[in-house]
């Protein structure tokens, strides 16, 4: 393989590295529901991650403070916002989720994100949004709304919806908007350097919300099956993936990612089957199948007819 051919390749390897190990994480969360609250895990995987890019990133930073200390200051806004979207309230929306649903429901309805990055880049950039797009983004809510309901058509009359399936899909559109805030970082806040920033910025507000939940949900030793489900939440959902991520959005921009996502719900649902012993159920086909059609109508550019 040539050198050109292999700098191409290289973001789309880095997206299908991050789905798998963000698929990981949906299935580890989903199996240790009742060892760790939501923010109790939340907590762990970004304390985690701050102590492994440590020493890896901090000496970086002291010999670039000098020039990094006006960036900070400049871009502070910018820092806080990635903080709070990306780290902070996605993961916990995802988690309180996932104590109420299963995983593969939960990596189906993460397949929505693509249409969530493309309404967070209009409203946030102007990305241009065509009617094809606007009629993907409804076939996509039809194929939500199946799953969401388990396809029981009373369930639409009265809107009965798993309480889970809700919270999971509260939680993309915070993901695209920390998608899309990445093109605006400055080049000196790149990679590992930029994990490490916005989960040592975080700590302090999850750990002041992991107290408040100590005090309704009991914190106990979660033992070796939940230590070590919190290991790899940490170390590769949250550092691997999160670095992967975001040197492969600033090559391919937030859009093109996006749709890498469909890997998630590919490699949850096997991974589910594996360790959870979940099992897809018919919904869930017709779902995914509604949710894939809108995305791709939305963002799979239409075919242009030659001049004659």
């Amino acid at each position: 393989m040539s050198n050109l051919m292999r700098a191409r390749a290289w973001p789309y390897l880095l997206l299908v590295c991050t789905n798998l190990f963000w698929a990981g994480n949906w299935v580890a969360a989903r199996g240790v529901r009742g060892a760790f609250g939501p923010l109790a895990l939340t907590f762990w995987r970004w304390l985690i991650a701050a102590a492994v890019l440590a020493p890896l990133v901090a000496p970086g930073i002291r010999r670039d403070w000098p020039a990094l200390k006006p960036v900070l200051a400049t871009n502070w806004k910018l820092l806080a916002g990635l903080c709070l979207t990306g780290v902070i309230l996605f993961q916990s929306f995802v988690y309180v989720g996932l104590r109420h649903t299963t995983a593969i429901n939960g990596v189906l309805l993460n397949s929505t994100m693509p249409l969530a990055m493309m309404i967070c880049a209009w409203a946030m950039d102007r990305d241009t949004v065509s009617p094809r797009q606007l009629v993907g983004v409804f076939v996509s809510l039809l194929g939500v709304l199946v799953i969401v309901t388990r396809g029981e058509l009373s369930h639409w009359v009265d809107l009965r919806f798993n309480i889970g399936d809700v919270w999971i899909l509260a939680a993309m559109p915070l993901w695209a908007v920390y998608s899309v805030l990445l093109r605006r970082r400055p080049r000196e806040l790149h990679g590992m350097r930029l994990v490490f920033l916005v989960s040592v910025l975080a700590l302090p507000l999850l750990g002041a919300a992991f107290a408040v939940e100590s005090l309704f949900i009991p914190v106990h030793w979660p033992g070796w099956e939940g230590a070590a489900a919190a290991l790899y939440i940490g170390l590769f959902a949250s550092v691997a993936a999160m670095a992967c991520w975001n040197a492969a959005v600033a090559v391919v921009g937030p859009n093109v990612a996006g749709f890498s996502v469909h890997l998630l719900p590919a490699f949850g649902a096997v991974l589910a089957m594996l360790f959870l012993g979940e099992r897809p159920e018919w919904f869930h086909l017709w779902g995914v199948l509604g949710i894939f059609a809108g995305v791709a109508l939305a963002t799979i550019p239409a075919r242009r007819t030659a001049p004659a």
